[in-house]
């Protein structure tokens, strides 16, 4: 039977803990009891943990043999243009599902400035979103979401293909693109704002030297095309 993923809050040598609400879900929902065993994640590393200590608010673990992990594919930078925090919230969750491996929350040109302003409050909570989503999906790392920053500092990225994603770009689409700029390296996908990105701003990532590809003549929520592109480049053979 497949055990429960969990990844660990705290790491020492061969003993690991959840605390607080982390914790929490374990003892009051799951009924953790002493001896039962789990796949703990310490470290980016998991091991097989029974549990040895349980309060309401840590669970401690000690730590035995390294267990199988999937193989690594290289890593997938998601740039997300802020948009409806609940929709973003799932778009995140989704991407941590598919394998992401980091998130970049940009600002864009058509961001809401509400929004804009709420982002860095909500760093915290879709980090344990990330958490979450990892432990459900059995991963063994969770992508980092990092703080709000603005669109001429995002395109930065310095991974081997960046592909932009645009409604405007009706020649290139995205499995055009993968094809045409095979790279075994990171791949780092931008999405835009609700609205799309302007025109500026699709001539900032040209002279970046983003490419630009479209997922099609539908027009799809922020959210949607966020996991649509991903899961692209994953069935490409690209993740």
């Amino acid at each position: 039977m497949t055990r429960r993923r969990w990844i660990a809050d705290e790491v020492s040598g061969n003993r690991a803990a959840l605390v607080g609400s982390h914790a929490a879900h374990l003892v009051r929902v799951l009924r953790a009891r002493n001896g039962q065993e789990f796949d703990i994640v310490a470290d980016a590393v998991v091991r097989r943990g029974t549990v040895v200590s349980i309060s309401d608010t840590r669970v401690e673990f000690e730590l035995r043999e390294e267990v199988r992990a999937e193989s690594l594919a290289p890593p997938i930078h998601l740039l997300l243009a802020i948009f409806k925090f609940d929709r973003m919230e799932w778009a995140i969750e989704k991407a941590t599902e598919l394998g992401v491996s980091r998130i970049v929350p940009v600002v864009a040109r058509r961001t809401d400035a509400h929004l804009a302003s709420a982002a860095t409050k909500r760093v915290e909570r879709w980090n344990r979103i990330t958490v979450q989503a990892a432990e459900q999906s059995r991963r063994a790392a969770v992508p980092v979401v990092a703080a709000p920053i603005k669109l001429r500092e995002a395109v930065h990225s310095p991974a081997a293909l960046r592909i932009v994603l645009s409604e405007s770009e009706i020649r290139t689409p995205l499995r055009t693109a993968l094809a045409d700029h095979e790279s075994k390296g990171e791949k780092s996908l931008a999405i835009g704002p609700e609205g799309g990105w302007t025109e500026d701003e699709l001539d900032l990532f040209q002279q970046e030297g983003w490419i630009p590809a479209s997922l099609g003549p539908a027009v799809l929520r922020a959210e949607t095309a966020a996991i649509a592109a991903i899961a692209i480049v994953l069935s490409e053979g690209y993740g």
